[in-house]
């Protein structure tokens, strides 16, 4: 009997997903366990995996597509089966939407879609995506495209997808170069056969932005000849594996590059890399050697005396931050409250702990468990401002700031105060390890009651940070300073550590910061407090 496959609810957040991508396609033969498409909600993109045998009979959400949760993703039954009657209550809705389609596409009604002809719009890869950027187009015009081949990179605000082609045929036109932006449902590419003229369907074809056929036209030869040398330089550095077998990879330490897939297109999947047995491993004189030379490669040739300047486009993540981080400075009053630990203690106990068996744990780490501690005496710095009323909340949910390639992410432990400093450990690896590798999960990213930024590490003495609305403060913390300090009327050599708090005017006075702040100095300064 035919089994219906919803969209799944990823979070306990989430409303509507996406399908990012495909990894099987009508008629293929599904096994328990198979990939079947890979589901991207507005922060992470995280694969859904079958759990019935059978034949893959139908596909309800097209790549790109985005639809609620429990809406028909898939149908899975007997090779040859009936499944009219589960399709029978879609007829009508689904003709519905054709015709929406058909009205918003070509505005000439002369211009005609010939046969074998598919136009490829910008995808939806997100529920609040609006617009997209190409970061690299992996075929060029005159490519023969495969169903499923990868043909480019799309960026959002939060990570670069790959967009594979749902159709074959010869790629006859590109509307969207590398490096420029379009909204949801522009012009992305069109597809047919070899020789095909498309060049009214481009220059009629409008939803959300405007397309020039004639400019495309003028630059073929020369952008051809660009994305060939962009197009033979990622070529050799493309790793083309799904997220959960470079989730694996990273966590292994494998390199995939030395991995052979049997997926799809040569794709690496899960068993590739449970199964890979590394043949060598390089030295680190070796990886030194490549990472100078991939610098060397890359870096641009400036002669002495002479100006040069370098424009980088901004990503969508990029112009998220700045968003964000330019409303919570304009619209919440900032001040700042630094204080000096003695951190002697702290290095002692942290040294007892760390001789115990299986047991490492870090000053962020300490750092996070007295801030919870504090967080539970003064909850008012634990609140969040509205205009009509403010809420003090009662739970500890704390985001630790990470730095990644692209910007910023901030996962949260959820109920900090109620964790041990090793399971803050651990839980801080493992949401930091997901951020860096854009696979974090959204409700991973959610409900952060208070937030720290830890730059001591990169010797940073003391900083402030801009407040992560809607919490109402956070904590910069500085590198642990060995100074001459006075203890006992005495001058002797300590370890000392600056932190600043960073408090939102509207809820936290300034004397609640300075008493948050002396409560932590203690937490921090007498470790075994924190073990009671």
């Amino acid at each position: 009997m035919a089994q219906i496959i919803t969209m799944p609810r990823l979070s306990d957040t989430m409303t509507e997903g996406v399908v990012a991508t495909w990894l099987k396609k009508v008629g293929d033969t599904i096994k328990t366990g198979d990939i079947l498409a890979e589901i991207e909600t507005d922060k992470a993109t995280m694969e859904f995996e079958a759990f019935y045998d059978g034949v893959l009979l139908h596909i309800g959400i097209q790549e790109g597509q985005s639809a609620p949760v429990d809406s028909l993703l898939a149908i899975i039954g007997k090779e040859g089966e009936d499944i009219s009657a589960l399709l029978s209550g879609r007829v009508v809705a689904e003709s519905k939407e054709e015709k929406v389609v058909e009205e918003a596409k070509p505005t000439s009604a002369s211009v005609e879609i010939p046969a074998g002809v598919k136009v490829v719009t910008m995808p939806r890869l997100s529920d609040t995506m609006t617009t997209g950027t190409v970061a690299t187009w992996l075929k060029k015009v005159g490519d023969a495209v495969k169903e499923g081949d990868i043909l480019a990179e799309i960026e959002t605000d939060k990570a670069t997808m790959e967009f594979e082609s749902f159709n074959a045929g010869t790629l006859l036109y590109i509307g969207v170069q590398e490096g420029d932006s379009a909204p949801v449902d522009t012009i992305l590419a069109i597809l047919g056969p070899a020789g095909t003229d498309v060049s009214g369907i481009a220059a009629n074809y409008k939803v959300g932005a405007v397309v020039e056929a004639p400019k495309a036209e003028t630059t073929t030869s020369t952008q051809t000849e660009i994305t060939e040398n962009k197009q033979q330089a990622t070529d050799n550095s493309r790793i083309f594996a799904s997220p959960l077998a470079k989730k694996i990879a990273q966590d292994k330490g494998i390199n995939l590059s030395q991995v052979k897939g049997s997926g799809e297109n040569g794709r690496i999947v899960k068993s590739d890399v449970e199964n890979f047995t590394p043949s060598a491993v390089a030295t680190p004189s070796q990886a030194v050697s490549e990472a100078t030379n991939v610098v060397a490669a890359v870096k641009p040739f400036v002669p002495a005396g002479e100006i040069f300047q370098e424009e980088i486009k901004n990503s969508q993540m990029r112009k998220t931050i700045a968003r964000r981080l330019s409303e919570s400075k304009f619209t919440a009053p900032h001040y700042y409250l630094t204080i000096e630990l003695d951190m002697d203690n702290a290095i002692a106990s942290r040294n007892m702990i760390n001789g115990l068996p299986d047991t490492k744990v870090s000053f962020n780490d300490m750092v996070i468990k007295a801030s919870a501690m504090a967080l539970k005496k003064h909850p008012q710095v634990n609140s969040q401002w509205r205009e009509d009323a403010m809420v003090i909340n009662h739970h500890v949910n704390i985001g630790v700031a990470v730095a990644v390639e692209d910007g910023l992410m901030v996962p949260v432990l959820k109920f900090t105060d109620q964790m041990s400093l090793t399971q803050i450990g651990a839980n801080v690896k493992d949401l930091a390890g997901k951020a860096k590798s854009k696979k974090i999960q959204p409700a991973e990213m959610e409900g952060s009651t208070f937030t720290i930024s830890n730059l001591g590490m990169f010797g940073i003495q003391s900083f402030t940070s801009i407040i992560n609305q809607p919490n109402s403060a956070i904590l910069s913390v500085g590198a642990i300073i060995e100074k001459p300090v006075v203890k006992n009327g005495q001058i002797v050599v300590g370890n000392t550590m600056t932190v600043t708090l960073a408090c939102d005017h509207r809820t936290v006075d300034g004397a609640t910061g300075a008493q948050f702040l002396q409560t932590f100095k203690a937490f921090m300064e007498n470790p075994v407090t924190m073990l009671a």
